[in-house]
């Protein structure tokens, strides 16, 4: 699994991208990441809400009635020494205001970041125990972070997690697992909650995954959630 530390740094990069501060190759770095990385798109959604209704409390400051005189004055060769520094003042002013309301922002809710760690886990094995892999559900990020123990794919074939939740009619699929590694998928916000009391199980598909939406290999291992 990787490292909360490492999750805090991605939050503040989030959160930096979503107000606009980071430099151009920054942006740039971080919006190839959020190509690849369904985590740090999930950051960038979480702070975009959290931002969403403070930013609509935030009154408009109209600019004061000379400020048109000066731009005016600015653009036809018109400036008056003796204004100047107001305007200045005023702009720099609403910078620096500006930056702090943007720093509070993002470092208030780092103060006192989520727990990254997992709340309930399962275990998927196989009857023959020639595949094992545990599942850990983080509920802060609707994660569940999977580790292969033992055992692979069939040649030619993907792993692909499926949530039967309790009470349901049919099979969602949750996502591809990665070759080799942790795999981390995030759980879309309407199913969620049927995670900690569903069933989840794994079946071989073909490369991309099952093509109907429904298992089409063998159920390889099921598990279902414990708290931890």
């Amino acid at each position: 699994m990787s490292d909360p530390e490492d999750e805090y740094g991605d939050s503040t990069l989030a959160a930096e991208y979503v107000l606009r501060l980071l430099d151009p190759s920054e942006h740039a770095s971080f919006e190839e990441r959020l190509k690849d990385d369904p985590q740090l798109r999930r950051l960038v959604h979480d702070w975009e809400a959290h931002f969403a209704p403070i930013a609509g409390e935030i009154a408009p400051v109209a600019p004061p009635p000379r400020a048109k005189q000066s731009i005016n004055a600015a653009l036809h060769g018109e400036a008056k020494p003796s204004r100047a520094w107001s305007w200045g003042w005023f702009t720099g002013f609403g910078s620096l205001a500006a930056a702090a309301v943007a720093a509070f922002l993002i470092f208030a809710p780092i103060l006192n970041p989520p727990d990254l760690t997992p709340s309930f886990q399962a275990e998927l094995a196989a009857p023959d125990g020639s595949l094992v892999v545990t599942a850990g559900v983080i509920p802060a990020t609707h994660e569940i972070v999977l580790d292969r123990v033992v055992g692979a794919a069939p040649p030619g074939r993907v792993l692909e997690l499926w949530l039967i939740a309790e009470g349901a009619t049919a099979p969602v699929s949750l996502g591809l697992l990665a070759a080799e590694g942790t795999t981390r998928i995030v759980v879309p916000d309407d199913i969620a909650p049927g995670v900690r009391t569903g069933t989840i199980a794994l079946s071989d598909e073909p490369p991309g995954g099952s093509p109907t939406g429904a298992p089409t290999g063998t159920i390889l291992a099921t598990g279902t959630f414990v708290d931890l």
